[in-house]
Parts: C-alpha cells; structure tokens; sequence
C-alpha cells in the first residue's frame, strides 16, 4: 500500500476497500500478527456483507483510534520484514510485498475516511485532528525508510532486465517516484524538517477540512418571510422551516450551502437581493473571520 496521510474519502472507497481486501488476500507477503484484542474491533472482524463491507452499524466512535495504532504497528512490522529481507531485491519479495502490506491501515483509513466526509460529527473531527500528524508521521518512518529505498531503487536500476508486464513496470515506476517525491534521497537533516513539515501539514490540513464543513453550516443563511422564496417548490420551502426550527428560529426559514461557490438554489429564486445574499454567504466561507476563517490554515499548509 502506497501510504498517505490524509484522511479522506471519494466515491467508491467502501468498495474500494473490500475489492482491494479480496485481491490482496490471494497474494503471499510478509505479514505481522495483529494484537488479538484487536479481532473484536468491528473494522476488522470478518464482514458478512457483499464484498466484506464495512458494517458501519457496529462500528463505534471509540474504535478508530485503537484500529489505526494497531493497523498502523502492524504495517511497519509487515515493512521491517521487507527492508531487512537479507535476500537480493525482487519484484515480489520488496515491490509486491511493499503493496500487499498495510492492508488493515488500508481499511480503517478509508471507512474512517467515509465517515469524516459524509457524517462528521465533533468526536470525529476530533479523532481526525488526532490521527492525521501520527499517520504523516508513519508514512514518513515508510517512505524514508533509506533501507527499504535502495530495495526499491535497485530495482528500478534494473527496470529493462526484469521482464516485467506493462502493469508491473508502472507499479515499480510509481514507488519509486512516490519514494522520491516523499524525500527518499534528502540528507539526514533535511529528513528531520521534512518530518516536521509534513506533520504540520496534516495538522493544517485536518483543521482546514474541519473549517470547511463547520463554515458551511454557519454560513446558512436566514430568510424573514415566506414570500422571500418565491421560486422553490413547497418541500423545499418545508424543508427551510424545518431547519430554522431545529435552530430555534421558528417561523423564519433557513437555506443551506452546498460546497460549491454557485448554488443551485439561486437558479430558482425568483428575489434578486435574497441571490446576492446567498452568493456573497457563498464566497465569503473561510475569509470573514471567526472560528472557521480558513485563511492561516490555507497559508500554512
């Protein structure tokens, strides 16, 4: 598994995740023994459902943090093996086995990842703010790992000689690259401000994330009459009372941003100055000051 410290999520990734489980399974790598406490923790107990899914209905909050310490010793002990294999580098024993690993990382980063971007909640972001400078800090101790590099370099040395398939070839191109671009060949004191960095970053970039969805929801912005929202249809006037009153502010109406700059709403409302106030709301998120002014973060990452 190429590591990655972010913890996000895209369409697919659940699927992602059980496909890649299945793939995997089928070839042989080094693997280390999970704590067997860890067995019980719903991201890695066998899954039942199609493609070994996520069950998200046992998994708790208090899960995650445990998974991604264990997922995360196992990988680097999985990793160990590869760079101090004391036999000559080949494509299965370094690059197929450097793939095959982290697959328990690989699981529990992704469903997390699915529930930071789809159903965040305050436990969640905190789990996120948490987790991402440890999981900066693991791809590092990987990916600067000077032992496991010269593995992979002196296959890449030797590319034309390998008899590789077009597939395997990419697959050894892109670790190397990933292992360059990762700081590979830095001096030791550069290794030291790189690791720096690269925590810092995960850290801003976790709090700008987290910026982002809170100032989508204080960005809503409030109408005073019914009349103000001529153009919707009557659910989604409906459903503008509904959200005012779980805000306390019954009798008045609430529209909520998407996170895009132009909103759809916009292209129904026929009250030109209730427009322009949902798009200035719109362009304003992150830059009006406040808790969730994302402007620093975007500066320091």
């Amino acid at each position: 598994m190429r590591p990655s410290y972010h913890l996000i999520a895209v369409a697919g990734l659940i699927l992602a995740t059980a496909a890649d489980a299945q793939d995997k399974s089928a070839a042989s790598a080094p693997t280390a023994k999970a704590a067997p406490a860890i067995a019980k923790n719903p991201l890695f107990a066998p899954s039942p459902l199609p493609y070994h899914m996520p069950q998200f209905d046992k998994i708790k909050d208090s899960d995650f943090v445990p998974a991604f310490n264990e997922a995360m010793r196992v990988q680097l002990a999985e990793v160990k093996v590869i760079a101090d294999n004391k036999q000559a580098p080949t494509f299965e024993n370094t690059i197929v086995a450097l793939d095959r690993s982290g697959q328990m990382l690989d699981r529990a980063n992704k469903t997390f990842g699915n529930l930071h971007s789809a159903n965040t909640d305050d436990t969640i972001d905190a789990i996120d703010a948490k987790m991402s400078p440890r999981l900066a800090a693991h791809s590092d101790t990987i990916m600067l790992n000077k032992k496991l590099y010269a593995r992979v370099k002196s296959l890449y040395e030797q590319r034309d000689k390998l008899g590789l398939d077009p597939e395997s070839a990419y697959l050894l191109e892109r670790y190397h690259t990933d292992f360059l671009r990762a700081g590979a060949e830095l001096s030791a004191a550069d290794i030291v401000k790189l690791k720096k960095l690269n925590a810092e970053t995960a850290r801003w970039s976790s709090i700008f994330q987290r910026n982002v969805l809170k100032e989508v929801d204080a960005s809503a912005v409030v109408v005073d009459t019914k009349a103000e929202l001529d153009g919707m249809s009557d659910s989604e006037i409906a459903a503008a009372a509904d959200r005012a009153k779980a805000r306390g502010l019954a009798g008045k109406y609430v529209i909520t941003l998407q996170n895009t700059t132009g909103q759809p709403v916009e292209g129904e409302l026929s009250n030109r100055a209730l427009r322009q106030r949902i798009y200035e709301a719109s362009v304003a998120r992150g830059s009006r000051g406040g808790e969730f002014d994302n402007r620093e973060a975007a500066l320091m990452m």
